[in-house]
């Protein structure tokens, strides 16, 4: 789903290649430092994996601060500089998931110029991957990264990791809740649905061909729609049941049952201007019971759950596109 009209052949081109043309002018390998994220400078990086060794992983771009985020399980493990798209070619804002990985992948367009560590976000051309950093926006549209630490975060994404663009950086809040997957407190129904999250654990790194496919839910206030996307293709839509009050643009990340409460688990983070309340109020969004088992048999450890307030537009996704723009 996008709001933004096709791209031209020409903007097309030059997003594909990104930085590959400053890779050529000799990129940053980047330097692992124990600083202040504020005193980063262009190629240095935080890198650690030990505060939080399992669990799903999400990627957030802030644009502003020129800095990636990694966190894993709702922790955050890594902290980048980065150099996106200058003037006239900016790195869109929005929900993005990684659709593409290629270690050594090279541009078809731009001479066979090389884009190590590619986590592919759009097919029109955006990306994350090694590249010069001169400390400023610099690319046509990608993300770029210091290559030691694009080989780092490469090892833990995997098809179907979220990946938010915004202006600003928000830090993710844990959110314990029924709201969807579950219909009601029940006992017996939190039961019957942790049961079935036994064998649906969550690989290292998924492919499009794996048994458990990555599973999407987008929930439009416009569109009045829920829509699930199974690795990049759409399987079924059901009607979306609100309190009339405007979703705003969140993110889920399930992270699995929580017993203790009763309900499912959920890392919430925000793409939107900031966080409220109602991120954190799963029950006022709901679906009716025909559509919620359907849910319930495609739900995973890393699934995606998606607010937004903006129209659903399926047929102007780029072949495999799963962008939300804001």
């Amino acid at each position: 789903m996008t709001t933004r009209t096709s791209l031209s052949r020409r903007t097309m081109i030059a997003g594909s290649a990104c930085a590959a043309l400053a890779l050529l002018a000799g990129p940053l390998v980047g330097q692992h430092v124990y600083k202040e994220l504020h005193e980063l400078k262009p190629g240095e990086f935080t890198w650690h994996p030990e505060r939080q060794p399992y669990g799903p992983v999400a990627v957030i771009v802030s644009l502003t601060d020129q800095r990636v985020h990694i966190y894993r399980n709702g922790i955050r493990i890594a902290v980048s500089t980065c150099s996106t798209g200058k003037t006239g070619h900016e790195t869109p804002t929005g929900v993005f998931v990684v659709l593409q990985k290629d270690r050594d992948h090279r541009s078809s367009t731009y001479n066979n110029a090389p884009m190590p560590n590619m986590n592919r976000l759009t097919w029109d051309g955006i990306a994350l991957h090694a590249g010069n950093l001169p400390g400023y926006p610099a690319s046509h549209g990608c993300v770029r990264l210091p290559l030691k630490f694009s080989a780092l975060l490469f090892e833990i994404t995997h098809l179907g990791t979220p990946v938010i663009i915004a202006d600003e950086h928000h830090f993710p809040v844990d959110v314990v809740h029924p709201g969807m997957i579950l219909a009601n407190h029940a006992e017996t129904e939190f039961e019957h649905v942790v049961s079935t999250l036994e064998g649906r654990k969550h690989p290292s790194d998924w492919t499009l061909d794996d048994a458990y496919p990555i599973t999407s839910m987008i929930a439009s206030s416009h569109d009045r729609r829920i829509v699930v996307i199974e690795n990049d293709v759409e399987i079924a839509d059901g009607p979306l049941i609100w309190d009339g009050d405007p979703l705003g643009a969140h993110v889920y990340v399930l992270k699995g049952a929580h017993e203790g409460a009763q309900g499912m688990h959920w890392q919430a983070l925000t793409y939107g201007t900031s966080q409220s309340a109602e991120m954190q109020d799963l029950e006022r969004v709901r679906t009716d019971e025909a559509f919620s088992q359907q849910i319930r048999k495609r739900f995973h450890p890393g699934m995606i759950y998606i607010m937004t307030d903006l129209p659903l537009h399926p047929d102007s996704r780029s072949q495999r596109d799963f962008v939300i723009m804001s």
